[in-house]
C-alpha cells in the first residue's frame, strides 16, 4: 500500500490562551506546540481570552523579570500558516487594550463567536 500525502488526515485544532505570558510556563509552551503543530499541515486556529491578550501587547519588557521575552515570536506563526487569530473583545477592553496595541494582525470576536469556532473544532487546546 502505497503512503499518499493527499490521504493525510488534516485536523482543526484550536489553542486557546488564557494566561498571561509570564510567571507561569503555560503560553510559552502552548507556542511551541502550536509551532511544532504547524509543521504538520493542520488547521491551527488560536484563541486569546482573558489574561492571554496580554500574551500579544506590544513593547513588552521583561527585563526586570529577569526572562527573555518570546511574544515577538508570535509574529512568526504567519511563516508556518497558522493565520486565524482570534482575540475576544471583552478581555480586551477590560484590559483597556485595542486591536492597535497587539503585535500581529486578529480578528476580535465576542465569547460568543468564540464558542461556536471551538464546537467547530477536532480539539481544542487549553494554555
Amino acid at each position: 500500500m502505497e503512503d499518499n500525502e493527499d490521504d493525510e488526515v488534516v485536523k482543526k485544532i484550536m489553542h486557546v490562551m488564557r494566561n498571561a505570558p509570564h510567571g507561569t510556563i503555560y503560553t510559552y509552551e502552548g507556542l511551541e506546540m502550536i509551532l511544532i503543530m504547524a509543521a504538520y499541515d493542520q488547521d491551527i486556529s488560536v484563541a486569546f481570552i482573558d489574561d492571554g491578550v496580554y500574551a500579544l501587547k506590544k513593547d513588552q519588557d521583561t527585563e526586570g523579570l529577569e526572562i527573555k521575552g518570546f511574544s515577538k515570536t508570535f509574529k512568526a506563526l504567519d511563516g508556518y500558516d497558522v493565520e486565524k487569530l482570534y482575540v475576544d473583545q471583552i478581555s480586551l477592553e477590560e484590559r483597556g487594550l485595542n486591536e492597535d496595541d497587539l503585535l500581529v494582525d486578529v480578528e476580535v470576536l465576542s465569547s460568543t463567536e468564540i464558542g461556536k469556532m471551538m464546537a467547530e473544532q477536532d480539539v481544542v487546546v487549553h494554555h
